[in-house]
Order: C-alpha cells, then sequence, then structure tokens
C-alpha cells in the first residue's frame, strides 16, 4: 500500500505546480492534483518555493489551514468518487453537487465527513468506518 511521508505529499504538490507553470507534461495524478491547486490560488504561494513547503508548519492556533491536508483531501475524494470506493459515495456526491450546483463546494461537503472519520479512527485507532463516512455525507440531503 502507499504511504507517502509528509515530505513526499508537500513534494507531489509543489512539484505538480512547478510542472505546470514550466509547461512540462504531468502524469494523470498531477492533471488532478493541479486542477484542485488552481482552485485554490490562495494556496499557491505555499507551493512556489519546495525547500520552504517542506519546513512549512500549520500549527491550529494560527487558524491557518494546511494547504497540504486540504489538498490532499481533494485528491483523496476525487479519487473516492471517481472509483466509487466507498460504494455509493459517486451518487452522495453528485447529489450534493445538485443541490449546491458546484463540484468544489460539494467536495467540501465530502471533506468534513471525512475529516471526522479519519479523526474517530485515529483516535480509536481503528480503521475508518465507511458506513459511518457514508452516513455523514448523506446528512443535510435530506
Amino acid at each position: 500500500m502507499f504511504n507517502p511521508s509528509q515530505q513526499d505529499v508537500r513534494r507531489f504538490f509543489c512539484q505538480s505546480l512547478a510542472k505546470h507553470r514550466s509547461g512540462s507534461v504531468l502524469t494523470p495524478l498531477e492533471a488532478i492534483a493541479l486542477d484542485w491547486i488552481l482552485r485554490h490560488p490562495e494556496y499557491q504561494d505555499d507551493l512556489a518555493d519546495e525547500e520552504k513547503a517542506l519546513q512549512a508548519s500549520y500549527p491550529v492556533e494560527r487558524g491557518r489551514t494546511n494547504p497540504f491536508l486540504h489538498l490532499s483531501m481533494h485528491l483523496a475524494i476525487a479519487e473516492q468518487v471517481s472509483i466509487d470506493q466507498p460504494p455509493g459515495i459517486r451518487a452522495v456526491h453528485g447529489a450534493w453537487c445538485e443541490r449546491l450546483g458546484d463540484d468544489h463546494a460539494a467536495a467540501h461537503q465530502l471533506m468534513e465527513s471525512l475529516g471526522q472519520v479519519v479523526w474517530e479512527a485515529q483516535r480509536q485507532g481503528t480503521p475508518p468506518d465507511t458506513e459511518r463516512y457514508l452516513d455523514l455525507m448523506r446528512r443535510g440531503l435530506g
């Protein structure tokens, strides 16, 4: 199983943006990441300097979102929706897109649920509960 380090993740996002800016060819995964990077221009300065990005800290007390965590969650959700894993996530995402009229806003809706389920799993030392994840994502759809 692929388990990248924090440094690997940060390099990946920084290099995806750098390749785009230089006109280099992107891998399919980099292209998906770049789409989310471009939708978050507020993070592009954080990704522009790879060495600085590797050293950056985003403590909760500063009240600033960690751009690498945020983009990673977008990427995870995009992958989950593309393969419908857990089964049903594609339909839930579609329902949120329809309700909100925007796939980015829908992704943020799912991201809240993903963050909750991952936090619970880490706290309990268990794998993420996919049924709870789906249930949380469906809340608010009526």
